[in-house]
């Protein structure tokens, strides 16, 4: 007496060929990437070398270089840098956002006035500007506020009050130019979010100005956000370049005055560094959180998370629907 499994049965008894048995499991082997390791192990250890050289030089005293970090004209320049940074953007992003919409404006005028600032500060080098700025009293001795070609003045002064405040001058100049990149950064968002959200916005009788705030720019932040953390963050190194107005304000001015004082420049250098390191990675992962919030519902994952829902919802439907069936026939 022979015992067939069923499938085995039900083939012979059909008259049909036993059934096949199960394949052996293919045992894979993975391809070795030899060369990659090689290079890897390379460059670990040139990177391993050449930090240990750097902490084991005897031309760095780390002593002055600890010393210096946490001095408290060290941490008042920086809190100031980052005060700048901050400024500097908000009136970089302010002003960009209104030329980014003078730019789109079918006014031929506001659009060509956009034009032409952009072309001006992005076509000459921000330390020239700052020091155009510094000696901004050079070319007008006094500043007037009224209506030009009339006559009418309401209020002036000199421009040596402008110049004799320093952290004036360095808002002016950083946050003027960097409105002329933050409009295109800004134009380009407002580009990529579908024409048919402002029409279907016009449709519903808003205005303008609210489908521009209410609609677009929301949906324009996705773009902006990534590109504008990047500027803060070269904003803050940029603000090393206002040591060319003397005085200190910042951190590395601050820090280059005491070396010219001391000779201590490469330890000094290793603290303006090393700070500049510290604020660039808090910004850099601030900048990662704001990324997450405003690109909710985009990108593979949000795509594929959605796609499951929608099949889970169809699917409960489906059932609802042959229950109701099936209870209507009994």
């Amino acid at each position: 007496m022979s015992i067939s499994s069923p499938d085995q049965g039900g083939a012979a008894a059909a008259g049909g060929p036993p059934a096949a048995a199960r394949p052996d499991v293919i045992k894979a082997i993975p391809v070795r990437h030899w060369g990659r390791w090689l290079s890897a192990a390379i460059v670990v250890y040139l990177v391993v070398a050449l930090i240990f050289s750097f902490i084991k030089s005897p031309n760095v005293d780390w002593p002055t270089v600890f010393n210096y970090m946490f001095k408290p004209l060290t941490l008042r320049a920086l809190a100031l840098t980052i005060e700048l940074t901050f400024v500097t953007m908000i009136v970089g992003a302010t002003g960009g956002t209104i030329l980014a919409v003078m730019r789109l404006s079918e006014n031929p005028v506001l659009s060509w006035i956009a034009w032409v600032y952009i072309w001006f500060f992005r076509g000459t080098p921000v330390y020239v500007q700052i020091i155009l700025w510094g000696n901004i009293g050079v070319l007008y001795s006094t500043f007037y506020v009224g209506l030009p070609f009339t006559g009418l003045v309401f209020a002036h002064g000199s421009s040596g009050l402008l110049v004799n405040h320093l952290i004036v001058v360095a808002i002016l100049a950083l946050g003027l130019n960097e409105a002329a990149y933050a409009a295109e950064l800004v134009r380009a968002g407002i580009i990529s979010v579908d024409a048919g959200q402002s029409e279907a916005a016009s449709s519903l009788g808003m205005s303008p100005l609210l489908v521009t705030r209410r609609i677009v720019l929301p949906q324009a932040m996705r773009v902006i956000i990534p590109t504008m953390g990047n500027e803060t963050i070269s904003m803050l190194k940029t603000t090393s370049l206002l040591a060319v107005l003397g005085g200190g304000i910042e951190l590395f001015g601050r820090l280059q005055i005491i070396y010219a004082q001391t000779f201590q420049v490469v330890q000094l250098l290793i603290v303006a560094s090393a700070w500049y390191l510290i604020v660039t990675s808090i910004l850099t992962l601030g900048q990662a959180r704001l990324e997450a919030y405003f690109g909710k519902g985009f990108g593979a994952e949000e795509t594929e998370a959605a796609e499951k829902r929608a099949e889970r919802r169809a699917q409960r439907t489906l059932v609802s629907s042959k229950g109701r069936s099936g209870g209507g026939w009994s």
